[in-house]
Parts: structure tokens; C-alpha cells; sequence
């Protein structure tokens, strides 16, 4: 699965699009153009916020009234579905965005996820509407590397910690969306006009990612002609420009040992998110609300994790993502743990949004150390490394909250395993910290990299 990149290959731009760089040169002027690349991807991190937190919206209703036969446990597993296509689709995306390029992965995976979505409001059975969630979640889950890869290379380095925190703040703002529009669309339109929503990113986010997305790699077919040219008539030996890219450069020294703790990492953190985002609408219902102030709960997180975007962002930038990661990922066990004692609604509240802080703020930062630790041929494939195994922690969560109500072991079964899982990533952050202290940066010298430590 080895291929070699150009780092020296002038690359191509879409019409009215900023202009790129290489992945591994410095980044260009942040200009109009690359602001609006970077807000495109921005839109398209929503989707993946409001896909998070959509399906826990319409739990409920598919159990009660679609006459599918659903249970508690069977439906943990259809909401599992989309999160292994998320897994698919950012492992793969994420090596696609290194070899074939950002754009037109990035565009491929939005019109993949949006077609599939906006399937699922026809879906005539249960197993068809695990299967499209399934499909949905391969585009969706290619999203997240792909853009952060395209924003990471828009932006200096001084700046690409903050900038790939605060795009991921999309994330919760979708969430906030979808809990927002459920309570007003469900009652009135019925659970299908909640995925009918994709038709947004079909015909709107679409057509302006055509319009002002650059292509900031090559695609390796390109590179290899490029590099044969400027061997001929340059006299440069092929060896100097080629880097080599793809997951058996990432999983093997000097990347291996880091490259497994950010992986584990995440999919401890994703367990607690994305076990959150799919059960707390339920979880509040069966302690006793009705579906409004189940879905307010559920906004409260979202909200606290767009806050998180902001604090952490900040925070990562004055003391480093690993030991704010560190901190974030122990509030958010803290809080979780919180709720399992019964406390008064106002603190069921404030515990809601500082574990939507720790938990979302936590991603985030994993984000943007792994986006800043490897090289720029290597960008695209570690993020989809992360992203793509995390979801391990992201399918299974959906899965274990629903065995765990279906065993009698009630809400608070749920909360003390997404704290669990909380803990875990912080103890895991913890021996990124020191595996990074122990050793210089692995990665090879700025100049021609754009790597830096983390």
C-alpha cells in the first residue's frame, strides 16, 4: 500500500479557490480564498455533528412507530452501523487523501453521505435502514481527515493547532442543530424529515466545495510524472523528492509506538462521545422526561462541546493539546460520574456541558496534535489512522449502552461506562505526553515536512 509523493509538484486549484501548496511546504498567506476553503470545511464537519447526534434523535421514534420490531439492544446496533462506515471511510479517505488527493475526496465523501442520508427517510425495513446508515457512514467518516488534511495545509503551523480545533467546534454546532430542529420537525413532519435534512448538503455545501476547495496534494499519478521531468532535465536524484506515504510508512519506527497511542486514544474517546450523542436523548426518557426536555439535555452537551471547541483551542495553544487533552478527558469522567449520583436538574445541566467540554474538547485536540506531529505526506493517512480505528470506540458504544439496558443495569450503567471510557483516554494521553518527552520529534526537518512537535 506504499506509494511515493512529490514534495516539490506544483499543484492544482479549482476556480476561484486559494492558491495551494504542497503538503509538506509552508502554508501560503491565509487569504479570502483560504478562508473560504476552510469555512466549506467547516460545513461539512456540521454534517458530521448533526449525523452524531440525528440518530439518537429519532431513536425513540423507530422503536415506537415504524413497526420494525426494534429493541433497546437491536436498536444500539443499527446506530452502530453508521459509525463502522464512519470507520470504513475514514481509514480509507484519509490514505485516499494522501494518494489521490484533499478535493476530491473531500467532495466524493459529501455527496456519498448525502445521498445515502437523504435514503434513509425511505428505508422500508430495519435492516434496509441499517444497511444506508452503513453506506452514509463510509462518505461521512471520510469527511473529517480529508478536510482537516486541506485546513492543516491552508494554514501556517503556528496556527494549525487552533484552526483544526476550532473547525471541529462544527461537530457539536451540528449536534445543537439536529436536537434543535428534532424538536420542532419530529412532531409536525414524523422522524423521516430529520434525514431529508442532507438535501442541504447536496445542492448548497456541494457546489460551494466545487467553487472554493484547492486540490493541496497531487494525485500520485501526477507526482510520479513530475518527479520523472524534473529528474531528467534538473539532474535531481529521484530519491530526494520522492517521500514515501501510506499506512506501512506510518506503522513502523520512528511513527508506530505514537501512532498506536493515538489510535487507542481515540477510541476511548469516542466511546464516551459518540456513546453521549446516541443514548442521552433515551437515557433522559427512561429517567423520566419527556422527549422535549430529553432532547434540551442533549443540546446542553452539544452546547458545551462548541464552548469546548473555544476553551480548548485556547488552552491547547498556551499550554499544547496532550496536556489539555489530558485535562479535558478528566473533567469529562468527573462529570459523568456526577450524574450517576441523582443530582438536582440545574447540576444534571452543568455536568451535561462540562462533559460535552471534556469529551468533544478532547477529540479535538487528539485532532490537532496528530494533524501537527507528522509530516505533510503523512497527514492525511494519520488522521485517518486515528479517526478511522477510533471509530472502533465510536461502533461499540452504541452497542454496549443498549446491552447494558437490556441487561437491567439502568442509566446509570451507561454514564459510569462512558466515564470509564473517559478516564481510560486520559490515562492513554498521559503516555503520549511522556513517549513525546522521551524523544525528539521523529518527524524530518520542517523545512521540507511542515511537521512540528506536538
Amino acid at each position: 500500500m506504499n506509494h511515493t509523493q512529490s514534495v516539490a509538484v506544483p499543484q492544482r486549484s479549482s476556480p476561484g479557490a486559494p492558491a495551494p501548496t504542497t503538503a509538506g511546504g509552508p502554508a501560503p498567506r491565509f487569504s479570502k480564498g483560504s478562508a473560504a476553503a476552510v469555512l466549506v470545511c467547516w460545513l461539512l464537519v456540521v454534517f458530521d455533528g448533526y449525523d452524531l447526534i440525528v440518530y439518537g434523535t429519532v431513536q425513540s421514534s423507530l422503536i415506537s412507530e415504524t413497526g420494525w420490531g426494534l429493541s433497546k439492544a437491536t436498536a444500539g446496533t443499527i446506530g452502530s452501523m453508521a459509525f463502522l462506515g464512519m470507520m470504513i471511510g475514514a481509514i480509507f479517505a484519509g490514505r485516499m487523501a494522501d494518494s489521490w488527493g484533499r478535493r476530491r475526496t473531500i467532495l466524493g465523501c459529501a455527496v456519498v453521505f448525502s445521498i445515502f442520508t437523504i435514503f434513509c427517510a425511505f428505508a422500508p425495513n430495519a435492516p434496509v435502514f441499517g444497511a444506508l446508515r452503513l453506506l452514509a457512514g463510509i462518505g461521512l467518516g471520510g469527511l473529517v481527515p480529508s478536510a482537516n488534511a486541506l485546513v492543516a495545509e491552508l494554514v501556517s503551523t503556528k496556527w494549525r493547532s487552533t484552526v483544526a480545533t476550532l473547525m471541529m467546534s462544527g461537530v457539536p454546532i451540528g449536534g445543537s442543530i439536529a436536537a434543535l430542529v428534532g424538536i420542532q420537525l419530529i412532531p409536525a413532519f414524523g422522524w423521516q424529515s430529520m434525514f431529508l435534512v442532507a438535501v442541504l448538503a447536496l445542492v448548497v455545501v456541494v457546489p460551494l466545495g466545487l467553487k472554493y476547495l484547492p486540490e493541496t496534494l497531487a494525485p500520485a499519478s501526477v507526482g510520479n510524472k513530475a518527479k520523472g521531468k524534473a529528474g531528467n532535465t534538473a539532474g535531481v536524484p529521484t530519491d530526494v523528492v520522492r517521500e514515501p506515504i501510506g499506512f506501512k510508512s506510518l506503522l513502523r519506527a520512528p511513527y508506530l509506538g505514537i501512532s498506536l497511542l493515538f489510535a487507542l486514544a481515540t477510541i476511548a474517546t469516542l466511546f464516551a462521545w459518540y456513546g453521549l450523542g446516541t443514548w442521552l436523548p433515551n437515557l433522559m426518557q427512561l429517567a423520566g422526561y419527556n422527549l422535549g426536555s430529553a432532547l434540551t439535555f442533549a443540546l446542553a452537551l452539544n452546547l458545551g462541546a462548541v464552548a469546548g471547541s473555544v476553551i480548548t483551542a485556547w488552552a491547547g495553544t498556551r499550554f499544547g493539546p496532550i496536556p489539555t487533552a489530558i485535562a479535558a478527558a478528566a473533567v469529562a469522567a468527573g462529570a459523568l460520574v456526577v450524574l450517576v449520583a441523582g443530582p438536582p436538574v440545574t447540576v444534571v445541566y452543568l455536568m451535561l456541558v462540562l462533559a460535552g467540554v471534556g469529551t468533544h474538547g478532547t477529540q479535538c485536540l487528539i485532532i490537532a496534535a496528530v494533524a501537527s506531529h507528522y509530516p505533510g505526506h503523512l497527514r492525511g493517512t494519520a488522521l485517518g489512522w486515528a479517526l478511522g480505528t477510533g471509530r472502533i470506540g465510536a461502533v461499540a458504544a452504541p452497542q454496549v449502552g443498549g446491552l447494558l439496558l437490556a441487561a437491567g443495569l439502568g442509566v446509570n450503567s451507561n454514564f459510569l461506562a462512558f466515564a470509564g471510557a473517559a478516564a481510560i483516554a486520559a490515562v492513554l494521553l498521559a503516555a503520549v505526553g511522556l513517549k513525546l518527552k522521551s524523544k525528539s520529534s521523529p518527524s524530518p526537518a520542517p523545512s521540507t515536512t511542515g511537521a512540528s512537535n506536538v
